[in-house]
């Protein structure tokens, strides 16, 4: 006949270490995450200003360098946005606000759509990117959009 012992112990929860860094609230954290990621991605705040914009994503733009992109409105960071036509003409105002990270913005939901882009560099490649964007959001509220691209 098998015998079997129980015996019951207080749960060991280990104690973690204080941290001497200020606490980061989602937003910061996603900017710093955005700024060192391999991936291209962009985080924009609620008056759609670049906040974190990383390395891959200005090499697949040809923006350039992060920093000269960091602070400006996301449209005026020297970018074309151009429609899916044989003549590439300019997005409306109207086209312009669905947009993914726009439109992640307004609606407080994830957005994916294409876009076709062009630097306002003399001789950039007009180049098509899958985007997916998600709101950021602060104290309940959104607070801005995290974009993912993919070259297409």
């Amino acid at each position: 006949m098998a015998h079997v012992e129980l015996s019951l112990s207080e749960v060991f929860v280990p104690t973690g270490r204080a941290s001497t860094e200020p606490e980061l609230d989602n937003f910061e954290r996603w900017s710093c995450t955005v700024t060192n990621a391999d991936e291209p991605c962009l985080l924009i705040d609620a008056d759609t200003n670049v906040m974190a914009i990383s390395t891959a994503t200005c090499e697949l733009l040809s923006l350039g360098e992060p920093e000269a992109v960091i602070g400006l409105p996301m449209l005026d960071g020297g970018l074309r946005l151009l429609d899916f036509t044989a003549n590439r003409g300019e997005l409306t105002q109207q086209e312009i606000d669905k947009i993914p990270p726009l439109l992640a913005l307004s609606s407080g939901r994830l957005a994916r759509g294409l876009l076709r882009v062009q630097a306002t560099t003399p001789k950039a490649p007009v180049c098509t990117v899958d985007a997916i964007s998600t709101p950021v959001f602060a104290d309940g509220a959104v607070a801005g959009s995290l974009t993912f691209f993919s070259p297409v």
